[in-house]
């Protein structure tokens, strides 16, 4: 009991690396830290409990926005937050243990060997996180690095290989406190190597003028009755505040329009094509808004069945020239799994509303005349590496519209970093538009050319910034790092076979 509490409190320091706090060394002696304790471990069954405790532990802390997201639930007590965070660490925990029991299965004796399968299984257990039960991969130890020069690795091996080297790193830091000279020195000059690893060239400035929304809207007021005024006057005051060039490409945030934009049933159809000139009005020649909002859907014409969370590509009048459905819908948030049976115990209160979501068919690019080609990512469906893009139709830049004002201090600017890493992964930039923040205009090495804070209302008037020619990564996508943490895992499974 007491080894698994010190990793659950290692775990729990280890997320102070994590934004929004950032100290990202933290990660380093964290893994220190565990591969220390798995290393004393006289059994498995104890270096397991010891990878769940510094999963649970880091988990917990790292995740207390999603706390803060059930105090907007006025169906649901604000303290059963806590009790969903646990859980859900509970849960996510499990893989970390997995990495711990297979260092220690393997270590024969060897420190770097334990090194080697705990930094080999890391990348694994972690893109599977992102797989599972529709995949949670949140605050991947890699994005840590996010505000390292080691970035740069990851237009290579992704933000699962930037996870290896974190578990490397620390490996290194404890094979010096072990006096283990050698292997140490091996692992920095490997280390130091990836720093080396050269950015993909971008292309010339593309002197196209965008203008990113932020409204500072609440979820407290977002849609308590009558506020839809009040939203509409300050997207449109923003829109037309004095500044920034024409023509321009105009950003609001996810559901930024509350009232459906398409609606599939003949009598509320009119309404929604008002809303959409209603929108649009702001937009001049040449140019174009992109915008959240919601699709109704309707088999009978009269009675909804079901919704979509959308991006809307309107011109002048009100013209839609495309739309965008999220594809990778959030669990309990968009949609409740086995409704009709959650529903007649009495546990559909788990999901906001009475319809579910559907899902889109995935990423897609659409060409903006005068913008060139623009991908979309709608909110959570940004933290999935390597699912971002149409690998046969590369887009110019992403946009990410996001309703992080569910998510306290800590939620948004760690959606933010991981924002950043998709930008250098695929070379893409990334333009992020929030209500209560962080908007922000990513380039294409992840590194963030303007942002707004949070909870502030403002624009940003800027230039869209060029893509980058495309990447290792995203020409070949996981395979990259799944190959390498098997690689290394492997490499560490053979030195403690030879030893055994």
């Amino acid at each position: 009991m007491k080894q698994f509490l010190i990793a659950f409190a290692i775990g729990a320091l280890s997320a102070f690396a994590f934004a929004p706090v950032g100290l990202w060394p933290l990660m380093l002696l964290a893994i220190a830290g565990l591969l220390e304790l798995v290393w004393r471990s006289k059994s498995l069954k104890q270096a397991l409990a010891t990878g769940w405790g510094f999963g649970l532990g880091q988990f917990v802390v790292g995740l207390n926005w999603i706390a803060t997201a059930f105090t907007y639930q006025a169906a649901m007590p604000a303290w059963l937050g806590w009790v969903a965070v646990v859980l859900l660490s509970l849960y996510l925990a499990i893989y970390p243990a997995l990495a711990a029991g297979l260092a220690w299965r393997f270590k024969a004796e060897q420190p770097i060997a334990a090194v080697l399968v705990l930094a080999g299984a890391w990348p694994v257990i972690e893109w599977l996180r992102g797989k599972i039960f529709t995949g949670f991969p949140w605050n991947p130890v890699g994005v840590s690095l996010v505000d390292t020069h080691l970035l740069n690795a990851a237009t290579v091996i992704g933000t699962y290989g930037l996870s290896l080297l974190v578990v490397l790193a620390g490996g290194t830091l404890w094979l010096l406190t072990r006096k283990e000279w050698r292997n140490a020195s091996i692992l920095i000059v490997v280390l130091i190597a990836m720093h080396f690893m050269p950015w993909p060239q971008t292309a010339a400035a593309t002197g196209r003028n965008i203008r990113v929304i932020q409204p500072n809207i609440g979820q407290e007021d977002k849609w308590r009755e009558g506020y839809g005024d009040e939203a509409e006057f300050r997207l449109i005051s923003l829109s037309l505040k004095a500044g920034g060039r024409h023509p321009r490409l105009l950003l609001w945030p996810e559901a930024a329009v509350t009232d459906p934009l398409e609606d599939s049933r003949p009598e509320d159809a009119p309404y929604a094509a008002m809303g959409r000139a209603r929108a649009a009005a702001l937009v001049a020649p040449n140019e174009y808004l992109l915008t959240g909002g919601l699709a109704v859907f309707s088999k009978d014409g009269r009675k909804i069945d079901s919704l979509a969370n959308s991006i809307f590509i309107l011109g002048q009048g009100g013209r839609e020239l495309g739309r965008y459905d999220k594809a990778h819908l959030v669990p309990y948030g968009e949609y409740l799994p086995m409704r009709p049976l959650l529903s007649a115990i009495g546990l559909s209160r788990l999901a906001p509303g009475d319809f579910d979501f559907n899902s889109g068919p995935g990423p897609r690019s659409v060409t903006l005349p005068g913008w060139g080609k623009v991908g979309f990512q709608l909110c959570y469906e940004m933290i999935f590496s390597g699912e971002v893009v149409d690998r046969h139709n590369r887009p110019d830049f992403i946009f990410n519209p996001s309703n992080d004002a569910w998510f306290g201090r800590w939620g948004p600017p760690q959606h933010l970093a991981q924002a950043r890493l998709r930008a250098a992964e695929e070379g893409i930039p990334v333009i992020r538009s929030t209500p209560t923040g962080i908007s922000a205009v990513v380039d294409a090495h992840g590194h963030i050319i303007e942002a707004l804070p949070w909870r502030t209302a403002g624009v940003i008037d800027t230039t869209l910034p060029p893509a980058a020619s495309p990447t290792f990564f995203s020409r070949f996508g996981n395979i990259i790092p799944l190959l390498l943490g098997f690689v290394v895992l492997l490499s560490g499974i053979v030195l403690g076979v030879r030893r055994r």
